[in-house]
């Protein structure tokens, strides 16, 4: 081999893997591409898919297919497949798509890596090179979900929970902050679980709390946090350190207690409602960033104004939403009937967004006039430098648009930059430099 190109699909956990694999190709010689196009001429294109919900699945699938298609057409000599989908579905995948070269799992891509350039594993394991701009990282903390929500089949994919130690996860970050990355952005499927399995209680608190002392880190931003058994020894440690930010991906998922006890969620309504006005207390400004779903079996009418009350209530100032969709294999799928239509899930989908777009464009309107630290990204071209305020994780939440006409020079990415709101929108904020 001399040429691959690796084209990552699904969540930043994914990424993460794409980037050790990278590595390794690099490591052993071969020139490495990460493209989103199966068509970009290599010796062998790998793809990682995602194996998580239907449409997702559906991409993986039409990527594989198009990769193939490169294939027959000589563009590319070979094509691999690793991650989610094909760890799930290991026996039917290969005789439905017999012209793929290899199939790897999500957990054996070092055996792909020695495959493609016959070299051994490099002594940190952990060793990447990134896809994401030099600034910023994905920091994967643990692999695996011990949870088995009724909807999920995370756990049927991955397993079992398993924490990295502290110490490999700050030898990491201190190379990676020594190379110039000053954002990390800490991603696992449950960080309330994190150490629980290695050291017999939470550690994600001490974990954070050693983090923010590396030299460089400027920011730590923490993804996917589970709302029962919260380790709340976590929100003095937000709260004493300048550069953890003020953030949390908490996903609910529901508001309502049939619906919480019929997704396995181990919480009531009221008790979340208590765990978010905890958080906003012990962690004042704080941006909370969560997900919901609607059409779960057996959800009413009742249910569903239940949870638009809980979101007008909450005010949440970052939220995503998603219509149910059965996955094969979990508990929804073999012990209820998929018994809301279609057409109502969406509606109610739709109903809950324009609610909460609201919300946002009354949070938004709430900082005009104020100063923020912004990290910049680029430019657009045009008008305006693209940027993100320390409660805007990369892809999924809003940016700050800077006036270059305020700029007094040239605003560099991967530097932060101090500015003032001057008008918003439901999902953007406008600024100028000060």
């Amino acid at each position: 081999m001399k040429r691959v190109n690796v084209i990552s699909m699904g969540c930043s956990k994914n990424l993460v893997d794409s980037e050790r694999l990278l590595r390794r190709l690099s490591d052993g010689a071969i020139e490495t591409v990460h493209d989103g196009e199966p068509e970009t001429p290599a010796d062998a294109v790998v793809i990682n898919t995602c194996g998580f919900i239907g449409d997702a699945k559906e991409e993986s699938i039409d990527m594989i297919l198009r990769a193939c298609e490169a294939k027959k057409d000589g563009v590319v000599d070979a094509v691999y497949v690793m991650g989610c989908l094909s760890e799930r579905y290991a026996a039917d995948l290969p005789a439905e798509i017999p012209e793929v070269d290899g199939w790897y799992g999500k957990f054996d891509f070092e055996d792909l890596a020695a495959r493609l350039c016959r070299r051994p594993a490099p002594a940190r394991a952990w060793e990447r090179r990134l896809t994401t701009p030099p600034w910023s990282a994905y920091l994967k903390i643990a692999e695996g979900c011990n949870r088995f929500c009724a909807f999920c089949a995370i756990p049927l994919i991955t397993g079992r929970y398993h924490s990295r130690p502290v110490e490999e996860i700050l030898d990491e970050v201190t190379t990676l902050a020594a190379d110039g990355v000053v954002e990390f952005n800490v991603i696992a499927q449950d960080l309330s679980f994190y150490g629980r399995d290695l050291y017999g209680e939470p550690a994600i608190a001490r974990l954070v709390d050693a983090m923010a002392a590396v030299p460089g880190v400027r920011w730590i931003r923490l993804h996917y946090a589970y709302p029962s058994d919260f380790p709340y020894d976590l929100l003095p440690v937000m709260a004493r350190h300048a550069n953890v930010c003020k953030y949390l991906d908490i996903a609910l998922q529901h508001s309502s207690d049939n619906m919480l006890d019929r997704m396995r969620r181990h919480i009531t309504g009221d008790e979340q409602r208590a765990l978010l006005a905890r958080i906003r207390r012990e962690v004042p400004g704080i941006h909370i960033r969560t997900t919901l779903m609607t059409g779960f079996p057996g959800e009413t009418d009742e249910d569903f104004d239940d949870l638009l009350r809980f979101v007008r209530s909450e005010r949440f100032e970052r939220m995503g939403a998603f219509a149910y969709c059965e996955e094969d294999d979990t508990y929804a799928a073999t012990h209820y009937t998929d018994d809301v239509p279609e057409d109502v899930k969406q509606q109610r989908l739709d109903r809950l967004m324009a609610v909460q777009e609201e919300i946002a464009l009354e949070h938004n309107e709430a900082k005009i006039g104020r100063r923020m630290t912004v990290l910049v990204e680029g430019d657009d071209g045009e008008e305006f430098y693209r940027a993100r305020s320390e409660f805007d994780s990369p892809e999924v939440d809003p940016e700050v648009l800077i006036a270059r006409d305020s700029c007094a020079t040239p605003l560099v990415p991967g530097t932060f930059c101090e500015v003032e709101i001057t008008d918003a929108l439901p999902y953007e904020l406008i600024a100028k430099a000060v």
